[in-house]
């Protein structure tokens, strides 16, 4: 008597991570204690640790800084541009016209939302979430994603992150504490010894 064969299974295939970074939260987050980030370190770094397959960078857009999106892009991660809108500083009275002229703008270019879309629209598509930033504004999106058991980690760029976080401390791990992976060193200058 012949058995009808079973369908084989397949293995769970491993979607692997994702990273969502807010760029600027990182950025001034290092550059606050004192370092600059080296994108090309930071990218394999999570790929090496975490197992992030997907990262995306989600940036305010400046024309000026297109060299530098670019260079993003070459290093493997996923740019997300966003509008951006100049914030004039308000008169300060007691300043000349011409002080309060100079007063350069704020640039703006809020992401939040766009990186709580875009960990919400890709959720089928990865196991676990790294989220990148220190900003309590993330709150509601970390929660799900811990209820979801889909947040593998929560990357802030230094110690001094949002209390609004503090409960979720398990998940949260300092960008501080590999500072000497992951910091940009000039290499062009390298400073001779003197001879004797």
């Amino acid at each position: 008597m012949n058995r009808p064969s079973r369908p084989s299974r397949k293995p769970k295939q491993l979607k692997g991570n994702y990273a969502f970074i807010d760029s600027q939260n990182l950025n001034l987050g290092v550059q606050k204690i004192g370092w600059k980030m080296d994108w090309h370190k930071f990218r394999i770094w999570l790929e090496e640790k975490y197992g992030v397959t997907h990262a995306f960078m989600f940036i305010g857009y400046m024309a000026e800084n297109e060299s530098l999106y670019e260079q993003m892009h070459d290093h493997g991660f996923l740019i997300v541009l966003k509008p951006t809108t100049e914030i004039k500083a308000p008169d300060v009275e007691g300043n000349t016209d011409q002080e309060n002229e100079a007063q350069k703008p704020t640039v703006k270019g809020n992401i939040d939302a766009d990186l709580v879309l875009y960990a919400m629209k890709e959720l089928p598509n990865y196991d676990k979430a790294v989220i990148v930033s220190g900003d309590g504004d993330f709150l509601g999106l970390v929660e799900y994603l811990v209820g979801q058991k889909k947040l593998l980690k929560l990357l802030a760029p230094n110690r001094r992150y949002s209390t609004l976080l503090k409960e979720f401390d398990d998940y949260i791990e300092g960008l501080d504490q590999h500072r000497s992976e992951l910091a940009y060193r000039d290499r062009r200058f390298t400073p001779r010894k003197p001879k004797q």
